[in-house]
C-alpha cells in the first residue's frame, strides 16, 4: 500500500526493506518462518499445508456461530475454537522454521535460547497420533450414520441435509484427516535433522 508525498510520488506505507523491495513488517514475516538449512522439500510441503488443513473447518464454523438462536456464549466458543485450532496449527511450521530450535529474542527470559529437541518433538508426535486417531474415528462414526457415543446422528446434523450442505461439510472437514499424518512426517523431519551432526539432538 502507498501514499503520496509532497512531491506527488508515491512513498509506501510501511518502511522497505533494503534489497528486498517488500515492507519490513513483511521481510520479517518472511524470514522468522522461512525454512532453516537441511529442511527436505517435502517436509517444508507439508508443514506449510498444516494450517490449510484445518482453515476450511474454521471458516465453515465461523457462519454456524452467527445463526439466529446461539447465544453470545456460543458465539465466543465457536470463534476461538476456530481461532486455537489455526494458531496450533501453526505450530507445525516451528519444526521447519528457526523458532523451533531457538527461541526468539522476544520470549522474556529466554530469548535466543535452544529449544531442547524432546521438547518439540514430544507434543508433535503425540498431537500427530491423537488427531490421526480422532479425526479418523469421527469420521468412520459419521459415515456410518453414528454420534462418537454410539447414537444416531441428529437430524439437523450437516450431512443430514441436503446434499449440497453435506458437500460443504465433508469439503471443509475432510482435510483434518491430513491434519495428523502431515505433522507425524514433519516431526519425523524435525526428528532426523536435529539428530544429525550439528543438529544439536538431545539439547
Amino acid at each position: 500500500m502507498r501514499t503520496r508525498d509532497q512531491r506527488g510520488g508515491a512513498t509506501p506505507l510501511f518502511p522497505v526493506a533494503a534489497g528486498t523491495g517488500e515492507s519490513r513488517p513483511r521481510a520479517a514475516w518472511r524470514a522468522a518462518h522461512a525454512p532453516v538449512a537441511g529442511v527436505p522439500r517435502w517436509a517444508r510441503f507439508a508443514a506449510y499445508a498444516i494450517p490449510f488443513t484445518v482453515l476450511p473447518s474454521g471458516l465453515w464454523r465461523l457462519p454456524v456461530a452467527f445463526r439466529d438462536g446461539v447465544g453470545l456464549d456460543g458465539r465466543i466458543y465457536v470463534v476461538s475454537l476456530s481461532i486455537v485450532a489455526e494458531v496450533v496449527a501453526f505450530t507445525a511450521v516451528g519444526l521447519i522454521a528457526g523458532w523451533g530450535e531457538r527461541l526468539p529474542r522476544w520470549v522474556p527470559g529466554l530469548r535466543g535460547r535452544r529449544v531442547p529437541t524432546s521438547v518439540a518433538l514430544v507434543p508433535a508426535t503425540l498431537g500427530a497420533a491423537i488427531l490421526t486417531v480422532l479425526w479418523t474415528t469421527a469420521f468412520v462414526r459419521i459415515f456410518a450414520g453414528v454420534t462418537m457415543r454410539g447414537g444416531p446422528l441428529p437430524a439437523d446434523f450437516p450431512t443430514q441435509g441436503g446434499q449440497w450442505e453435506a458437500a460443504i461439510f465433508y469439503a471443509c472437514y475432510l482435510p483434518l484427516l491430513l491434519w495428523g499424518p502431515l505433522l507425524a512426517a514433519v516431526a519425523y523431519a524435525y526428528h532426523r535433522r536435529r539428530r544429525s551432526p550439528g543438529g544439536g539432538y538431545g539439547t
